[in-house]
């Protein structure tokens, strides 16, 4: 599915491991020497990179973002919403010691709702400032909307999903999903969403009835098995289906997810559209089972040698004798200073390799049909956002 008459696709991602390499080792050198404040330089490297490694058309992207941005939205977070809620914390422990239990339940609700209410704000204003920063032929996007009410459409519709027993998220995210984007805008052009939230209903009620499903067999299985040990049976036989039924939760039941997933990306891209434009996502279960596999792979090749050093040195070791009221950091700093870093250098160098596997995912699965015009397209009229999304960062939700 190409632009107009041509049979190229319209997105297409031209970088390699082989360039994005040193970008990434030595971003994570240099974050970890700086015990992370080179992050938001990090960052916008990785961008810059990836953006202009990615083609829609006949021109690639361009990311303009800096890390002065990120960082002063970093701060702005901070300041704003980081020492109340900190002030608040301080507060509840107070409350614990006068046993002020109601008190203490109302305060606990109302961080709660503000926690949700912050979090669809970040999103929001997330994908607002990375519009505003991506430019395609000299032309950005973005919206000229805050996401302050785009907050409550967040709780109102999660409060509502899981009222109804959690059966109507489908319709939260495609709903949520369809007023974001139809407030957002690329050039003069707004984006049209609409996605459908009935046909995403099967596949959400495998994951949703999955777990369910589980426990009745396992009740099933269980108390047989139980009987014939009381009885003078094996118990390596209950331990062992216990075992499997485990191992089988953790597996299946975020297969069953990804299934929905898939069909959910599926749905909310292929309704999406600007002017002319009409976008498809062609990524199906078996193409992300790949991605999340081959991400787990990776996790377990920085795993593994970190468990190795870990145990040759003794490491883990020094942690076996602690009692539940020790802190294991006053009892033996030094091997657990020694220990975290064993673990968190290696799984800093696969994150950036993990959002490029991701990213390339995405624009490869990534289509468009219809007609360009740049003359109509002309320049965006939404105001430039001067800071970075720092309550997405703060929130650690993901790009896309």
């Amino acid at each position: 599915m190409g632009i107009g008459s041509q049979e190229q696709t319209a997105f297409a991602f031209e970088g390699s491991i082989k360039e994005f390499l040193p970008i990434a080792i030595s971003n994570v050198f240099l974050t970890l020497v700086t015990l992370g404040i080179y992050r938001f330089w990090a960052t916008t490297r990785e961008r810059t990179y990836l953006w202009s490694r990615t083609r829609f058309i006949d021109d690639r992207f361009e990311w303009t973002g800096t890390a002065v941005e990120l960082l002063f939205g970093f701060l702005i977070v901070l300041a704003v919403f980081g020492l109340p809620f900190l002030f608040l914390n301080l507060l509840i422990q107070g409350l614990v010691f006068r046993g002020q239990g109601t008190l203490i339940a109302s305060l606990g609700g109302i961080i709660y709702i503000a926690l949700i209410y912050l979090s669809g704000v970040a999103i929001f204003r997330g994908q607002r400032y990375r519009l505003s920063r991506t430019y395609w032929h000299g032309i950005h996007g973005g919206t000229d909307q805050g996401g302050w009410r785009y907050g409550w459409s967040w709780i109102w519709k999660t409060v509502v999903a899981y009222l109804c027993v959690a059966l109507l998220f489908p319709w939260s995210m495609t709903s949520l999903w369809k007023e974001r984007w139809k407030a957002m805008s690329f050039g003069s052009h707004t984006f049209h969403s609409a996605p459908q939230w009935g046909s995403l209903m099967g596949r959400y009620l495998m994951a949703y009835l999955m777990p369910i499903g589980f426990l009745i067999a396992l009740a099933i299985i269980a108390v047989p098995i139980v009987m014939l040990n009381n009885s003078g049976g094996n118990p390596a036989a209950m331990g062992l289906t216990l075992f499997a039924f485990v191992i089988a939760f953790y597996i299946l039941l975020p297969l069953a997810a990804l299934i929905y997933y898939a069909a959910y990306m599926r749905e909310v891209i292929d309704t999406l559209s600007i002017s002319t434009l009409e976008f498809e996502f062609t990524a199906k279960f078996g193409d992300w089972f790949k991605l999340y596999l081959g991400n787990t792979g990776i996790a377990a090749l920085a795993l593994i040698p970190a468990m190795v050093v870990a145990s040759s040195f003794g490491l883990l070791a020094q942690f076996a004798d602690v009692k539940p009221d020790e802190n294991a950091l006053t009892s033996n700093p030094f091997a657990y200073v020694a220990l975290l870093a064993v673990f968190i250098i290696p799984l800093s160098l696969i994150g950036p390799f993990l959002r490029y596997r991701k990213w390339r995912f995405m624009v490869s699965h990534l289509e468009a049909g219809g007609e360009v015009n740049l003359e109509t397209l002309l320049q965006s009229q939404t105001r430039e956002v001067k800071q970075g999304e720092g309550l997405l960062d703060a929130f650690d939700l993901g790009a896309m």
